[in-house]
């Protein structure tokens, strides 16, 4: 069964349309907006573990240039 997270992401000011962006094109992430408020982008993602699903967020989602902090919120079926 697939694991799901919400990653909310704070960008350099005026980054976070292109960050956004470039996150869309991450493999295993379904959804990728630039949005109002605290954070800057939301992203939906998913991975087959969640251990690949942190790994997908250190590896390649945190190391998008113009992210200066990244929040995950696993999804959970309660």
């Amino acid at each position: 069964m697939a694991v799901h997270a919400y990653i909310l992401v704070q960008t350099e000011v005026g980054k976070a349309a292109e960050v956004a962006a470039a996150i869309a094109e991450i493999p295993g992430v379904e959804q990728s907006e630039d949005v109002t408020g605290p954070y800057d982008v939301i992203v939906r993602a998913e991975g087959p573990s969640v251990d690949e699903l942190g790994s997908l967020v250190v590896s390649q989602i945190q190391r998008v240039p113009g992210i200066t902090r990244t929040l995950t919120c696993p999804v959970v079926r309660i």
